[in-house]
């Protein structure tokens, strides 16, 4: 799973020769990728609205014209400064031993894999290039995957739920895993497609995508029964090797992982029950990595709903997340968000290890 210098060198020119050759409205960064509409945990995967047309390209090196933003318009997003560039993309090289990063991971909730690859999603995955890629609400089941989502170089682990449209998880990794499993073994959680795990030679990767506790909090009791029920199974693998837990969780676990906390103490994902589930989570011997190297950054989002150009704002929420055993917190390098990304109403994360 490690990489050798030699394949970094080698993905280091690629990357410069496609910046070089690109022809997109945005040199030095992937395609702008729009989102139509707003998603949930209970909304199923529309199909996304046409386009407009663009106008003419401009080369790399001619200013843009100034014009009003909307909705639809690529943003800049407040700078988090939590080892993130987005034009080179650059991010803190090594642990707190000073071991450079060998091993990247990737997690985006995708809202619906079908319309972000239709805006061009490919492009950030192929950009990111990391080893291991954790994917949320795909909603679709493999069988219904246009090909652009089967990337080369990667093997492909998809987890469905029953229901059309909704929820779902997948895995791409470069290294096959040693071992995968769909589901936590509980046929209520199962069967919405909300856990895959990757079993490997030194970790187990668990992507996910938690429950939501639903408008009004009419799901708030099978939400917290999942909380118990996954718990036990995380600490469950831990005895044997150690976890990254990866996903969307669902929980702006402080204040500090909201704009707007006073106003959102009886909301989905900012509950009482909610945040002290986390917070149980966290003392059966997992760190949440992003507050361990940044423990007072404001402003570091990952999720925006698409009312009040809320993005455009940063009025967000911090709802993805990687979890750690303890005994893998040395090995960090960075976390990083990639929030100029778009096609989601999340944006993509990104863990760097020493491993």
């Amino acid at each position: 799973m490690a990489r050798t210098k030699k394949e970094e060198k080698r993905k280091a020119d690629e990357q410069k020769e496609e910046l070089s050759a690109s022809d997109s409205d945005e040199p030095q960064k992937p395609k702008a990728l729009q989102s139509d509409g707003g998603s949930s945990d209970e909304s199923a995967e529309e199909t996304p609205k046409k386009k407009s047309k663009r106008g003419p390209k401009k080369s790399a090196s001619a200013p843009k014209a100034k014009k009003a933003k909307t909705e639809k318009d690529e943003v800049k997003a407040p700078e988090t400064g939590a080892g993130e560039d987005t034009d080179t993309w650059t991010n803190k090289e090594t642990d707190s031993e000073g071991r450079k990063w060998n091993l990247k991971i990737a997690s985006w909730n995708v809202a619906g894999i079908r319309a972000v690859l239709k805006k061009n999603g490919q492009d950030y995955i192929k950009k990111e290039d990391a080893d291991i890629v954790c994917l949320q609400e795909v909603k679709c089941k493999e069988g219904e995957l246009p090909g652009e989502g089967r990337f080369k170089g990667y093997h492909m682990y998809w987890c469905a739920g029953m229901k059309p449209g909704y929820a779902g998880v997948a895995l791409y990794s470069k290294e096959k895993p040693l071992s995968v499993k769909k589901g936590l073994g509980k046929p209520e959680h199962d069967e919405e497609g909300r856990v895959i795990t990757a079993e490997y030679e030194k970790f187990y990767v668990v992507g996910t995508y938690v429950p939501n506790a639903g408008q009004g909090l009419k799901t708030l009791p099978k939400r917290l029964k999942w909380n118990t029920d996954f718990e036990n199974y995380l600490k469950e693998l831990d005895e044997k090797k150690p976890v990254i837990l990866v996903g969307d969780l669902n929980v702006a676990h402080e204040e500090i992982d909201l704009a707007n906390p006073k106003t959102n103490q009886k909301s989905a994902g900012f509950t009482k029950e909610e945040r002290e589930g986390m917070t149980h989570l966290l003392k059966q011997g997992f760190v949440d990595t992003f507050r361990h190297l940044y423990p007072d950054k404001k402003g570091a989002y990952t999720y925006w709903t698409y009312l009040r150009n809320a993005r455009a704002n940063n009025t967000g929420w911090r709802l993805d997340y990687f979890v750690l055993s303890e005994r893998l917190v040395p090995n960090v390098c960075d976390n990083v968000m990639r929030s100029k990304v778009m096609g989601s109403d999340h944006c993509p994360i990104v863990l760097f290890l020493h491993v």
